[in-house]
């Protein structure tokens, strides 16, 4: 996929804007990307595949509160899990999740833990598809899902397609860049609809998209916790 770092968030089919809430990047750019910087972009999302999971903490905003994600995604299972804490709002959405790049898997809990336990419940599992449009929570989690890829993007096109450096920041002592991904194939007003804090190795640290159903930008912090490998739920197949 020649620009597949543009549609791995713009593919979920929600309206996306540039934004930069939270810690701020300095120096601001932005400015054509150099080849290096080209390079580590176009193998962020491999970097993800190669290290076959990610712990992540997804932060999902709402206008009637929000949602925090907490949990591990399996890159090459294509697979989700987690525990969903609510914030602002009543406890009724929260539990374990498990999703694929189609269902949602929910287990409802009155007092969920902080971290989803390493073996998730057998049963007590309710299955509900993935929604394309209208749901903040199921487009953050494509958007998660989508974050890794088995092979780089092609950095040469990267550049020639609006791809973008904004600056230089730091996630939790690691020193990063900050770089806008390029426009869609299919949509050519998208350049800077993503924006991805990443390491001097091509690392992945932080991700940053607006979702047109949420009144705020999503996160996506990676490591923010211990990954664990994600066992799949009764009616999970991950991919091979």
């Amino acid at each position: 996929m020649a620009i597949g770092i543009a549609t791995a968030a713009v593919a979920v089919g929600a309206a996306f804007l540039v934004t930069g809430g939270g810690s701020e990047p300095s120096p601001s750019g932005p400015r054509a990307l150099t080849s290096d910087e080209a390079n580590r972009l176009a193998i962020t999302r491999f970097r993800n595949y190669e290290a076959r999971g990610r712990a992540v903490t997804i932060t999902v905003p709402g206008t009637a509160g929000g949602l925090i994600v907490t949990g591990s995604v399996d890159y090459r299972g294509k697979v989700g899990y987690g525990v969903v804490h609510g914030t602002g709002r009543d406890t009724s959405s929260e539990g374990l999740i498990e999703w694929t790049a189609d269902s949602v898997f929910v287990h409802p809990m009155a007092n969920a833990p902080a971290y989803a336990p390493a073996s998730p419940p057998r049963t007590g599992w309710y299955r509900r598809p993935l929604q394309s449009s209208g749901s903040s929570l199921d487009s953050s989690l494509t958007i998660a899902l989508g974050l890794g890829n088995d092979r780089p993007d092609n950095a040469e096109l990267l550049p020639q397609n609006g791809a973008a450096w904004w600056g230089r920041d730091r996630v939790d002592g690691h020193r990063v860049d900050v770089m806008t991904g390029p426009s869609s194939p299919d949509r050519s007003d998208t350049a800077g609809n993503v924006r991805y804090w990443v390491g001097s190795d091509g690392t992945m640290y932080r991700v940053r998209v607006s979702v047109g159903s949420a009144p705020q930008p999503v996160d996506i912090e990676f490591d923010t916790q211990k990954f664990l490998p994600v066992t799949p739920v009764p009616g999970v197949t991950p991919k091979k």
